[in-house]
């Protein structure tokens, strides 16, 4: 069984060392090629890890880096970048450049973290921006959608790099053998959306690379139709928080209903195992783990907020991008489809 080897930038979300260290803790239990090196403030972690003396596995396929400096939530994105040179996160990115890992997990700072990443791994060559890319619920099966933030304002060429390297995301990890790529836009129709959509639109008819589908509105999302959806990141990063927004709203309003009264708590009772399901299909931690796609390098985004369980499958993400070469494999569909079409770079 092949190795895995993957960095923890241990220090960075919410809560640091005592979601990431149990997560990572968990993460090598269940998988035995696992390999994972924890940076952060080595007391700290050392004394996080020994609270959990019951989690058996091999204690070699565990080791930490120090870093004095932590990257707080809130900073700069270029502060973190120019005087954090020796933070978790720019540590644990620094293994995946010199190529001591293959992928780096944090749940820190988003900004700093693709702005270091960005600076540090470089892109693929054909690619001129990273993209962030993750996974959403569905009526029937899951998608995957990007540009969920990394840029807020991206040419027609960038959103057909994104399309492609999704495409790839989706046959890869999710094993769909031609992914429906869908643009999302303010309507179905070939007259609607801004220039940007429409440039984009032509772009995607003629690549060759991907199984596009046409446009998609946001009230579709979520039907199962697609398998990849495209859209700007400032775009993307509206309609995921909205998404967030109103599945917790829905929620609480299901929860407040069926404990209004007697009557209303025992009819919960009763519709109990569907609410399961409904809860199950909705929880975050089954998709927590965004990736920053297009860099020369694995690097999986965590919620901030993310619990154990939500950071275990950061983890396991990046496990399987890893395992299934998902860098090569964007290579050399970029270079493909620059050769075969004129969108270029740009």
């Amino acid at each position: 069984m092949t190795p895995v080897r993957i960095a923890i930038d241990a220090m960075g979300g919410d809560h640091g060392p005592s979601v990431t260290v149990p997560a990572s803790l968990q993460a090598l239990q269940f998988h035995p090629n696992l390999h994972l090196t924890l940076v952060g403030d080595q007391s700290v972690l050392q004394l996080e890890i020994d609270k959990h003396q019951e989690l058996a596995f091999d204690r070699s396929r565990l080791s930490i880096l120090h870093a004095s400096e932590r990257v707080e939530m809130d900073e700069a994105p270029a502060q973190a970048l120019r005087y954090k040179k020796d933070s978790s996160m720019r540590s644990a990115i620094n293994l995946v450049k010199e190529g001591q890992t293959e992928a780096c997990v944090s749940a820190g700072n988003t900004g700093a973290l693709m702005a270091i990443a960005h600076f540090v791994l470089k892109t693929i060559e054909g690619v001129d921006r990273p993209a962030i890319i993750s996974s959403m619920p569905g009526y029937d099966k899951g998608m995957r959608m990007l540009d969920l933030g990394a840029n807020v304002d991206s040419s027609a060429a960038n959103l057909v790099q994104f399309a492609i390297m999704g495409s790839i995301v989706a046959s890869v990890i999710d094993n769909i053998p031609r992914p429906k790529v869908y643009l999302l836009n303010i309507g179905e129709e070939v007259i609607k959306g801004n220039k940007q959509v429409k440039e984009t639109a032509k772009l995607l008819a003629e690549t060759q690379a991907i199984n596009y589908q046409g446009f998609i509105e946001g009230n579709a999302l979520f039907k199962g139709e697609a398998d990849v959806i495209v859209c700007d990141g400032f775009v993307g990063n509206v309609a995921l928080k909205s998404s967030e927004g109103a599945a917790m709203f829905i929620m609480r309003l299901i929860k407040e209903g069926f404990q209004r009264n007697f009557l209303t708590r025992l009819a919960g009772l009763i519709a109990l195992p569907i609410l399961k399901r409904v809860i199950k299909q909705f929880d975050p931690s089954r998709y927590n783990g965004a990736t920053f796609v297009g860099l020369k390098g694995i690097v999986v985004k965590s919620h901030g907020h993310a619990n154990v369980k939500g950071f275990v499958h950061a983890i396991e993400e990046a496990i399987l991008q890893a395992e299934k070469n998902i860098l090569h494999r964007i290579s050399d569909e970029i270079e493909k489809s620059l050769k075969s079409t004129s969108f270029g770079t740009n």
